[in-house]
């Protein structure tokens, strides 16, 4: 069975282009800064967190569906998965145009994933910088 949970979403338009630096001053790699958003953000869905996922994704996404949606159609796809028991980076690829959403800074990064009911899948998240110059995550799908 295959489960697919697909919530693609865009920042708002007019976003700026900063750039982000490290402690050190030097400036920081978008990929790993996504990543991190990614990484706080998948703790709070592994744990079934739902809503706080959504007051913690990006201002388009949580624009784009409200809160209890997002917690039903998430636990609706999560849930019968089970626990997670691996998650490795498979990509990550920054890009700044995706097909369907405004320009904007945004990393694409697939994790093949192991849930205790689902022995290979992959997590497709899209953390995007938002209004604020802070990554969140714009969108999330399972296949």
């Amino acid at each position: 069975m295959t489960t697919k949970l697909v919530l693609a979403v865009a920042l708002a338009a007019g976003l700026g282009v900063a750039a982000v630096l490290a402690a050190d001053g030097k400036p920081a790699d978008p990929k790993d800064e996504a990543q991190k958003a990614a990484t706080a953000w998948l703790a709070l869905v592994d744990h079934g967190d739902y809503a706080e996922s959504w007051k913690q994704a990006a201002a388009i996404f949580r624009g784009s569906i409200d809160q209890d949606a997002w917690v039903s159609a998430v636990r609706g796809v999560r849930g019968p998965l089970g626990k997670v028991r691996s998650r490795s980076l498979k990509s990550a690829t920054y890009a700044t145009s995706l097909p369907g959403v405004p320009d904007g800074q945004y990393v694409v990064i697939q994790y093949d994933t192991v849930f205790d009911n689902k022995a290979s899948s992959v997590e497709t998240i899209t953390p995007a910088l938002d209004r604020d110059q802070a990554w969140r995550v714009s969108g999330y799908y399972i296949r």
